[in-house]
């Protein structure tokens, strides 16, 4: 009995090949890809004193990134709020706050949303760009052009 399915076939056998190969490729650099992404924990680094500040977890929801902080670390003093906030945020707790939102893929970055800094209580416009394969993150906050700003390098967590 001939069968007639053509994976037995010499053109079939090729086929089943490709696109093997063709998977093992979308997994591998499919998670290259994701590596660079900020979706993740990050250790803030103060860009004035070069010293960690907190960790933040960014995460992605729906289809914007947003990050909050989760932990301060050597804080001034014991549960601190934030006292120069504005809003619904005054007086309220630093750790647990929200401080970076809508940002959205723009190429190689993330922009075109807000960070706010709870030591001043302002609010930003915000850039994010991944660096050394998606392990480090520059966090660039700005008034009103990305040119008039700062930028801060985060480290990823593992």
């Amino acid at each position: 009995m001939k069968s007639t399915h053509k994976l037995h076939s010499p053109i079939g056998r090729h086929i089943g090949k490709a696109l093997s190969v063709a998977a093992l490729g979308l997994l591998v650099f499919g998670n290259a890809f994701a590596v660079d992404s900020p979706v993740g924990r990050w250790q803030t680094i103060d860009d004035e004193t070069g010293k960690p500040k907190a960790i933040v977890e960014i995460k992605e929801v729906g289809g914007a990134l947003q990050g909050q902080i989760i932990k301060l670390l050597n804080p001034s003093k014991p549960n601190p709020t934030c006292e120069k906030c504005e809003g619904e945020r005054k007086d309220q707790p630093i750790e647990g706050m929200t401080i970076l939102w809508d940002l959205k893929s723009d190429g190689n970055a993330w922009s075109g949303g807000k960070i706010l800094d709870p030591q001043k209580g302002k609010v930003y416009g915000a850039k994010l760009e991944s660096e050394t394969g998606g392990q480090k993150l520059k966090v660039r906050g700005y008034m009103g052009v990305s040119m008039l700003g700062r930028t801060q390098e985060w480290t990823r967590v593992p």
